[in-house]
């Protein structure tokens, strides 16, 4: 079983704020033949998740504390017009703003055509 920390809806701000070390299920997913050895022999599962890292016993003879995969971002157009970012310039047409990693959208007028993407961490699901 790989076990990895989950955030549960009852958890305050503050704990969010404070535990950013948190993995994602799928950054647990390592083939166990390539996985880093993370933590020193006869670490519990409770001691490599608190340094970050992953633990699954399941598989001997390799680590069960074990480096994650690094994180993935992938870049998404926000929706909401007031949280566009500048990133072209008036006229820009949408090749070239496109071409700058930037996202392109004609309407409305009097806000950013040409906006940068927003980053958002791959692997909340795992497929």
């Amino acid at each position: 079983m790989v076990y990895c920390r989950q955030l549960s809806p009852k958890i305050t701000l503050l704990f969010i704020l404070t535990y950013t070390t948190l993995l994602s299920p799928c950054r647990c997913n390592v083939d166990p033949k390539t996985r880093a050895n993370c933590g020193p022999p006869g670490i519990t599962a409770e001691q490599c998740e608190n340094a970050g890292c992953c633990f699954s016993s399941e598989v001997p003879g390799v680590p069960w504390c074990f480096s994650p995969l690094p994180r993935q971002y992938k870049k998404v157009c926000p929706a909401e017009v007031k949280l566009r970012q500048n990133c072209g310039y008036p006229g820009i047409s949408a090749d070239v703003c496109e071409a700058r990693g930037c996202c392109f959208e004609s309407k409305p007028p009097a806000v950013p055509w040409c906006f940068f993407p927003d980053l958002v961490e791959e692997g909340k699901l795992c497929v």
